[in-house]
């Protein structure tokens, strides 16, 4: 009997536990907000949220217009299915000139409920001063395709 009761506080717990981590997950994603669009970073993290939003008019005018630059139809092709199962982490800027990188870390969930796995890399997004501003000529897979300013 009081082995029962034992368990039933432990499974009680669990349960607020699960309840109040979920609660804060979709609290927090709700309030990210975008940046100052005056630096790289700025930028890098401005450009994520966009296409983590499904604001893809906003996210391509964050793109540089160079040669081979995708047209809209395909850049938002690229993220119609989008699934949001990675996060972000904005690191140091580094400028160069009219170049830019910023690091970013990638963290990426797979599997199931129970036994997902978190896979974190470190990429760079580049950018180049383009009319006064800071634009992407590069960003880490999960949010770029690779042909985007490749020659054909």
């Amino acid at each position: 009997m009081k082995n029962d009761r034992f368990l039933t506080v432990i499974l009680v717990v669990i349960a607020l536990l699960v309840v109040a981590s979920l609660s804060l997950f979709f609290v927090r994603q709700d309030s990210v907000s975008y940046l100052s669009e005056d630096t790289p970073a700025g930028i890098v993290h401005n450009y994520i949220l966009a296409i983590e939003k499904g604001e893809y008019e906003r996210a391509y005018d964050y793109l540089a217009e160079k040669e081979f630059m995708p047209s809209f139809s395909e850049f938002e092709q690229n993220f119609l299915f989008y699934e949001n199962n990675t996060g972000y982490q904005i690191g140091e800027s580094t400028i160069s000139g009219n170049l830019a990188y910023v690091e970013v870390t990638i963290m990426e969930g797979s599997g199931g409920f129970l036994f997902e796995r978190h896979y974190d890399y470190v990429e760079s997004a580049r950018l180049i001063k383009e009319s006064g501003g800071w634009k992407i000529i590069q960003m880490p897979y999960s949010y770029w395709s690779w042909e985007w300013y490749e020659e054909e």
